[in-house]
């Protein structure tokens, strides 16, 4: 080809290069765009299993320590949280399904419908909700930035890409409504675009000190039946 059709074809093909959004010169994906992916994902699968945890809690502050179990499409929720309260701490069996959450309350016999809002706690059945959960936190991540690869997942068998970004209060708020203040945030995503892993750091409750939640995901497309009890 003569050079002076080449010159011209080279420039077109770096121009059409730079104007193509969605994923960086790494391979990777814009960072926004995969965590708004991501969100979508969680929101559309039928069901997740969930291990969220913080060592951050402070001295005389009721609230939620640990939560596992599984959240479902339905939306429901059928699991166990670790719940500290002014007489001690206690591993609480908890269905949510309904719009309702139960909960095995410790020295009463049987099961309790409960205001999650109680111990500070949100209704872990909306935790993939599109709307209120971790996808819509997902979403309003601000000034997000790609960060190095790291080992995760069951046995740190997976190489997960790191995302990191602020989150401004009305997005935890729809889940912790006494959250305040902006919120930083570290994602572990899989290759295939899943949020394995996130640490969401702030004042989870005004005129407390900031704490971490850090929140890990598996078995997307976990399938299971939650009834009332």
């Amino acid at each position: 080809m003569p050079r002076s059709r080449l010159v011209p074809l080279l420039v077109m093909v770096a121009l059409a290069a730079a104007g193509c959004g969605g994923t960086s010169s790494s391979g990777r994906a814009d960072p926004a765009s995969a965590l708004t992916a991501a969100g979508q994902e969680l929101a559309d699968t039928s069901g997740v299993t969930l291990n969220l945890s913080t060592d951050d809690l402070p001295d005389g502050m009721q609230g939620v320590k640990t939560a596992s179990g599984t959240v479902t499409d339905a939306p429901a929720f059928d699991g166990t949280l670790g719940v500290v309260t002014g007489v001690g701490s206690f591993s609480v069996p908890v269905k949510a399904v309904g719009g309702k959450v139960y909960a095995q309350i410790p020295l009463t016999p049987g099961w309790a419908e409960v205001d999650p809002a109680d111990y500070g706690a949100p209704d872990p059945a909306q935790l993939i909700d599109a709307t209120n959960g971790i996808p819509a936190i997902l979403a309003a991540t601000t000034g997000a930035k790609a960060g190095d690869q790291v080992r995760g997942g069951t046995d740190n068998k997976e190489v997960l890409d790191t995302y990191s970004g602020s989150v401004p209060d009305t997005a935890v708020k729809n889940l912790i409504p006494s959250a305040t203040g902006q919120f930083d945030a570290t994602y572990s995503l899989t290759s295939d675009g899943q949020l394995r892993a996130a640490r969401l750091t702030g004042t989870f409750e005004s005129g407390q000190p900031s704490m971490t939640y850090t929140l890990l995901l598996t078995d997307y497309g976990t399938t299971k039946d939650v009834t009332a009890p």
